[in-house]
């Protein structure tokens, strides 16, 4: 949660508490109407071909690419008229930000399940500064220090904070379900309360709010509101992650006004200097016994500090903001029989786990667990990779074979891999259960959110998402303790510069 870096589970005896290992897992018997099938074509002997596209000319190339992105086409034409224009879902093109934020935009873009994957592999491409793509925001939003997730593997330090990462997880493990059934329990109630004065209630900022005051609960051991941090942690990460994030974001302001303020030129850290004290000594404060592991890792107080606020406020926090709201619509999409088989099955498994929600009462919620997979696959909380040729590369589309030179930027767009029609039947639609049994856990491989496979485990060798496991565990509490609570809802959607608006317009109770 690339906004996906944190607290995963690299040792087999943190799986067990948040497993991962798809062997493990019961037979699915939950099936709904028209399951699609598996449609992965068997490898042939393809022809090598030169990478289509250009960059234009200097300057103008990518000013213009960035205007056709963000403004003229927005991001799925952009992307869709030069798959048709080159045949072809391999090209170069120039990425934003460009001039005068990013040096170098030049990139050749990987659109398809099979080409995608060479992002994930650290032995062909360089993963160091590239956690936002073509550029990186300045150090001076992170105390000066380049955190974790604009580490390569190969520095040393990389290794050093995935593990402070993983310790934090598995130190606070055990109030993880807890925690979030509390915290998550006054948010529905607050949703509840608003249904009944206005008949319609919004879910992001309450979410926001509840995602911070969960994790602080369950991994640091204090509820912020009781502290001088008080409501406003969202708020002050929100500004915060605008610093680094406006040159790839637009915020509806008219074309060139949006383009020349968030796309042309770095905004300031100093903006933000007072807010980001405000949460850095919020994490310092209640810290202390993660600063004595970092110690025995060999991280500094300071940086160790700096690394858990990043963790906690820009991936899991980001991440929570995000992907809820885009699952929830979703879900809310699906209608009432998907939502009646979810409800009856969580019920039914809670019941028999003695009224409790555990670990595994839901690992038998077979059609809940591919509800998630399925929100992932369709609507990944990060929806860009990027990584460097470390040497020349041969790189193999479903039609063709590509030449990349050492040193050149790849980039892939996520929701296109995982929409990919020669990989998923139905690939545009949300198919609730088509993860459910032994053919569609088949097909979890080709889910990649978390910067890798979804059967695969982050390790401190890799640059997959360290709170992969998490990240899937608390979206399936979501899931669950939703579903305890109401029987079918209704919503409208509105778009954000980060995901999904949603206003819920209808909410039956349990």
């Amino acid at each position: 949660m690339a906004l996906t870096s944190f607290f995963s589970l690299p040792l087999p005896s943190l799986h067990q508490q948040f497993p991962s290992k798809y062997s493990t897992f019961r037979p699915i018997i939950v099936s709904l109407s028209e399951k699609p099938t598996i449609v992965v074509t068997q490898p042939t002997k393809l022809p090598t071909r030169t990478i289509p596209g250009d960059y234009g000319l200097p300057g103008i190339g990518p000013w213009k690419d960035r205007l056709d992105y963000f403004y003229n086409q927005g991001k799925n034409e952009f992307f869709e008229s030069r798959v048709v224009k080159y045949k072809s879902t391999i090209f170069r093109t120039n990425m934003p930000p460009g001039p005068f934020i990013s040096s170098n935009p030049k990139v050749i873009v990987l659109l398809d399940g099979k080409s995608f994957p060479v992002l994930f592999d650290v032995s062909k491409v360089e993963k160091k500064d590239l956690f936002t793509g073509t550029y990186m925001p300045s150090t001076e939003l992170t105390g000066g220090f380049r955190v974790l997730s604009y580490l390569d593997p190969s520095e040393p330090n990389h290794e050093k904070l995935k593990k402070l990462m993983f310790f934090l997880l598995s130190s606070r493990r055990d109030h993880v379900i807890p925690k979030f059934h509390e915290t998550y329990t006054e948010f529905f109630e607050t949703l509840d309360k608003e249904m009944a004065e206005k008949g319609k209630a919004g879910l992001n900022s309450g979410n926001d709010q509840a995602a911070f005051n969960f994790l602080a609960r369950s991994l640091f051991g204090v509820n912020p509101v009781e502290t001088k941090l008080g409501g406003d942690g969202p708020t002050l990460i929100g500004k915060w992650v605008l610093l680094q994030l406006h040159p790839v974001l637009t915020l509806g302001l008219p074309k060139f006004l949006d383009d020349l303020i968030l796309h042309t030129f770095r905004l300031p850290p100093f903006l933000v200097k007072k807010d980001y004290q405000r949460l850095y000594d919020f994490f310092y404060t209640n810290s202390a016994n993660l600063f004595v592991e970092a110690e025995k890792l060999g991280i500094s107080k300071e940086e160790a500090c700096h690394n858990l606020l990043f963790a906690t406020c820009f991936n899991s926090f980001g991440g929570m903001k995000i992907f809820f709201p885009n699952m929830m619509k979703s879900i809310a999409k699906a209608g009432v029989e998907v939502h009646t088989r979810l409800a009856n099955e969580i019920r039914s498994e809670v019941k028999s786990a003695g009224g409790k929600i555990t670990m595994s009462a839901m690992e038998k919620m077979p059609l809940m667990k591919s509800v998630v997979y399925e929100a992932l696959r369709v609507d990944p909380p990060v929806a860009s990779q990027y990584g460097r040729a470390k040497q020349d590369l041969t790189i193999e589309s479903h039609d063709a074979v590509f030449e990349v030179k050492k040193g050149e930027m790849l980039f892939g767009y996520q929701p296109f891999a995982t929409k990919d029609p020669k990989i998923f039947d139905r690939p545009e639609e949300f198919v609730a259960d088509r993860f459910v049994g032994e053919e569609g856990e088949k097909l979890l491989k080709y889910v990649l959110w978390s910067n890798g496979p979804e059967t695969e485990s982050p390790t401190v060798g890799n640059k997959q998402c360290a709170g992969k496991d998490f990240v899937v565990m608390v979206s399936r509490l979501f899931v669950t303790e939703f579903f305890l609570r109401y029987d079918t809802f209704n919503v409208d959607v509105g778009t954000s510069a980060l995901g999904a608006s949603i206003t819920i317009t209808s909410l039956k109770k349990a």
